[in-house]
């Protein structure tokens, strides 16, 4: 009776799982490599058969500062906090950059990589993911024609530069994240967002102070004008860098709670529609 006890089958119960637990993050770092792959992918991917290859990185955010700078500064002559606009404007283009590449490239992922999607099993959130992180190489050449322009214009950075800014392309970056989580999986089941994308893009742009500064904003808008999370982003970059601005107050927590429910959010609504990607892509 006791061998027989001995080799009783063990039950096991198989419950679905809840709160953090049901995102499965740690599957992540099982795949990492294959997280670095597509990044060097997406990379390679975007600037193949391109004659200026990476130099695209530097000519968009430098002809768009161009042409804010004849609008906004030589004919508009929006105030700039006495910073020179060029710099103003390219700050603020860097982590706008960085979100662009989200929005475009983040939100195609799934469809675009829909043999890999539909045959092998891997962390659909890769994919997303590493439109965002491939656009971190953009942003740090682009950095580097920052830099330049403070050279030229002799202008000294924020003493909280090091300890800043960091944190706040931390919050760029979890912000862009965000937003790709949500229009990607929406994207799977409603082809509108192809369409949607291009008005989109241009609508945040305006609503976000890149091209202006947000001091121009009446202070009893102030708060509403802060639930756009991409204006604390770029204030919170251009207080880092330049130093202007009132540096974090209640709008700049109001941003960064709006970019923090958007990234929570999208995860468990990707999460909630990955199972269904494979049949519906």
């Amino acid at each position: 009776m006791s061998e027989l006890t001995k080799h009783e089958p063990t039950t096991v119960y198989i419950k679905p799982t809840k709160g953090l637990s049901s995102l499965n993050l740690r599957d992540l770092w099982i795949y990492r490599e294959l997280v670095f792959f597509m990044v060097w992918r997406d990379i390679k991917v975007k600037y193949k058969q391109t004659l200026l290859g990476m130099a695209w990185a530097v000519i968009q955010p430098v002809m768009t500062m161009l042409v804010f700078t004849f609008l906004f500064d030589r004919v508009a002559k929006l105030p700039t906090d006495g910073i020179p606009y060029p710099i103003f404007a390219f700050t603020a283009l860097l982590p706008w950059g960085l979100f662009v590449t989200a929005l475009n490239q983040g939100s195609r992922s799934l469809v675009a990589h829909n043999n890999m999607v539909t045959k092998i099993y891997f962390p659909r959130l890769i994919l997303p993911m590493s439109s965002v992180f491939a656009g971190l190489v953009d942003f740090a050449i682009a950095f580097v024609i920052l830099v330049g322009l403070m050279f030229y214009y002799q202008f000294v950075p924020a003493w909280n530069l090091i300890w800043t800014l960091p944190l706040f392309l931390l919050l760029a970056i979890i912000t862009a994240l965000g937003v790709a989580l949500w229009l990607s999986a929406i994207n799977v089941q409603y082809r509108d967002v192809n369409q949607a994308l291009p008005f989109l893009t241009q609508f945040w742009l305006f609503a976000t102070p890149v091209a202006y500064s947000a001091s121009v904003i009446s202070e009893q808008w102030q708060i509403l004008y802060s639930l756009n999370p991409m204006a604390g982003v770029v204030n919170g970059f251009r207080w880092a860098l330049l130093g202007t601005g009132n540096g974090p107050d209640i709008t700049l927590w109001v941003s960064v709670g709006i970019s923090i429910l958007i990234f929570i959010s999208g995860l468990f609504y990707f999460r909630s529609m990955e199972k269904t990607f494979a049949d519906t892509i």
